[in-house]
């Protein structure tokens, strides 16, 4: 079997159900000299040296972690600290859960296209942004058409019209090469 010292054991551990938890020393970990050394209740005891908080911490059956090692003198905390690892990676993971990803959906078409047409992809739009998505709507000009670039302009408001209130412009239309481009998002003031 490898041995392990605890300061590899928990660099080595740092990533555990594909969460990030900050690292932390414990106990003989501890370099300082004199720790502010706070009790598992949270009064603090003050100022002491580190082999008294150790003694204080493993007379409870506790860990003497540093919470805060840039302090002067560094904050140490007498705690559970696999307790303490626990309660926080089950956190951020309940965070992760809360968090919601926007995607961006991508709608094309020429500044050609014939009403039905246009409809039909408006009707997709208003599927991905009831959805929850973010939706980039981009009209593609071919050859002598960037000369009218009116004709861009006109054929968004029309599709903005056809989506009516389901949706409301992000980002309005600019020019993003051979396309003019908009963003959509879901209206919140239905």
């Amino acid at each position: 079997m490898i041995g392990f010292d605890a300061g590899t054991f928990t660099r080595f551990f740092i990533y555990l159900g594909g969460v990030s938890i900050k690292e932390l020393l414990i106990n003989e970990q501890i370099r300082d000299k004199k720790v502010r050394l706070i009790d598992e209740d949270g009064t603090q005891i003050g100022v002491v040296p580190i082999n008294v908080a150790l003694e204080k911490a493993q007379s409870k059956n506790l860990d003497l972690v540093c919470m805060s090692p840039k302090a002067n003198p560094t904050v140490c905390k007498i705690m559970d600290y696999g307790k303490y690892r626990y309660d926080t990676i089950k956190k951020e993971k309940e965070d992760k859960k809360k968090q919601k990803t926007i995607q961006v959906k991508e709608v094309r078409f020429s500044v050609n296209i014939e009403t039905h047409d246009l409809e039909t992809k408006a009707n997709q739009a208003r599927k991905f942004i009831q959805n929850g998505d973010k939706v980039k709507v981009s009209a593609r000009f071919r050859g002598r058409e960037l000369g009218h670039k009116e004709l861009g302009y006109d054929v968004l408001n029309e599709f903005i019209e056809i989506l009516g209130d389901d949706a409301t412009v992000d980002v309005k239309p600019k020019m993003e090469g051979r396309s003019l481009v908009m963003y959509l998002v879901e209206n919140t003031d239905k």
